[in-house]
Order: C-alpha cells, then sequence, then structure tokens
C-alpha cells in the first residue's frame, strides 16, 4: 500500500523534532484530539528510539503515513543488518504500546521498521 505522505531524514536523533512535528501536522488535519496528538507525538520519539541505535552509519531514517479519517498509521523505518529488536515486554515498548492503538515492529531485507497505529479518540 503507497504511503499517503513519506519522509526521509538522516538517521540521526537530531531529526526526530522533525518527524514529530510532521506527525502532529498530519494529527491535527485529521482532527484528532489534543490529547490524542500529544500521545502521538511521545509514541513517535519512543519509536525512533528503539530504531536509530540499530541504524546503519550514514543511513537514513525513512517515515511513511498512511492517513485515514480518524486513523493515522506512522512507520519508522531505518537500514540495519544487526537490529536490536525491542523486548515487548520492556518499558518502552510498554510506553509505546500504552500510546498507540496497534504497535508492531518487523527486521526483514536489511530494514527495522517500528510502526504504530492511533485511533482518535473523538470517535471512539
Amino acid at each position: 500500500m503507497r504511503p499517503d505522505v513519506e519522509l526521509r531524514l538522516p538517521a540521526d536523533s537530531a531529526y526526530v523534532a522533525v518527524l514529530r512535528a510532521t506527525t502532529v501536522s498530519l494529527a491535527a488535519r485529521l482532527d484528532f484530539t489534543i490529547d490524542d496528538i500529544e500521545d502521538l507525538r511521545i509514541a513517535v520519539g519512543e519509536a525512533c528510539a528503539m530504531v536509530l541505535p540499530s541504524a546503519e552509519p550514514d543511513s537514513g531514517l525513512t517515515n511513511r503515513f498512511y492517513l485515514r479519517p480518524g486513523e493515522l498509521t506512522v512507520t519508522v523505518t531505518v537500514v540495519s543488518d544487526a537490529p536490536d529488536l525491542p523486548d515487548e515486554n520492556g518499558f518502552a515498548w510498554q510506553v509505546l504500546s500504552a500510546l498507540a492503538t496497534s504497535t508492531g515492529v518487523s527486521a526483514e531485507g536489511g530494514e527495522f521498521t517500528v510502526s504504530l497505529t492511533t485511533t482518535s479518540s473523538v470517535d471512539a
């Protein structure tokens, strides 16, 4: 499935703020509540914290956004031959899971991806 928005940044924590700002803007466009937007902003930061340490040197951070009415899915991907997969019982994963409606992780084809979907509480 083709993303509605794709953002490519250097795989460097200095650029996470750009990704968070993009996420906030897209969630606001979908009429998410302020609380939902803040949860998404934090969740995207957590996803980046999970993938960036595994990124190959001088590689990129690819972010894909899938927009549906009342729902936003974000994938955060880095190139990685040896990803350090998150412990799904660990604190960081629990925080991510609490902030998003659904989460996922994959490591295949030399890419390491964390994905999260959030549904607006307006429709709940």
